[in-house]
């Protein structure tokens, strides 16, 4: 009796992804989850040790929102900045998601291989580098408007909430992002937008 009460506690917690044992990478999946994603270009770096690991990520915990400290460059400069430290190996580093000026969104690694953008977080999050047109770190509306959508997205992707939303600075104490750090009444403000777009998602 002991013995199927125990397989029945533990069936339960291997489909929740509940407890110590079930740590693993898991995502939602269907109808329900794919009508929602924003569109995206998908430019998956080059696997390497400078920019795309190919490490596995476990269970995702929060999504991380960055700046990219680069006034005015695009996503896709961004982007192709990562993709050449392959061959510069200047430093470590990447992003799952970069948003542009424009509100495009690209694609650089999948949500289940880590990204070099959290520090000690990088093995159970996501993270978003987000560009701006000025020193200030201030999104444009662009930009703004499709970071809301992204991380609204993947919060129902992984069954998070705008509660676990994190900055880049909540981590390390980094400034990063600038903005959200500066004004925290406009990371609250944002956070609050992301909840209001996941429940138009749920």
């Amino acid at each position: 009796m002991i013995l199927i009460l125990l397989a029945v506690v533990l069936g339960g917690m291997k489909l929740t992804g509940a407890g110590p044992l079930f740590n693993g990478y898991r995502e939602l999946e269907g109808e329900a989850v794919d009508a929602y994603r924003p569109d995206m270009e998908v430019e998956l770096l080059t696997p390497n040790p400078y920019s795309r690991p190919e490490t596995g990520t476990s269970r995702i915990r929060n999504i991380v929102i960055h700046y990219t400290a680069n006034p005015g460059a695009t996503a896709q400069q961004n982007r192709d900045y990562f993709e050449g430290l392959k061959d510069t190996h200047l430093t470590q580093a990447s992003s799952h998601f970069i948003v542009g000026l424009e509100g495009e969104i690209v694609q650089c690694i999948p949500t289940w291989e880590v990204a070099y953008a959290s520090n000690s977080r990088n093995g159970d999050t996501v993270s978003i580098e987000c560009c701006h047109p000025d020193e200030t770190g201030a999104f444009n509306q662009a930009t703004y408007d499709s970071m809301v959508e992204l991380s609204a997205w993947l919060c129902l992707k992984f069954g998070l909430t705008e509660n676990d939303l994190i900055r880049h600075y909540d981590i390390t104490g980094k400034i990063c992002p600038k903005y959200f750090v500066d004004y925290p009444e406009k990371w609250d403000e944002f956070c609050g937008d992301v909840g209001k777009m996941l429940e138009k998602m749920q």
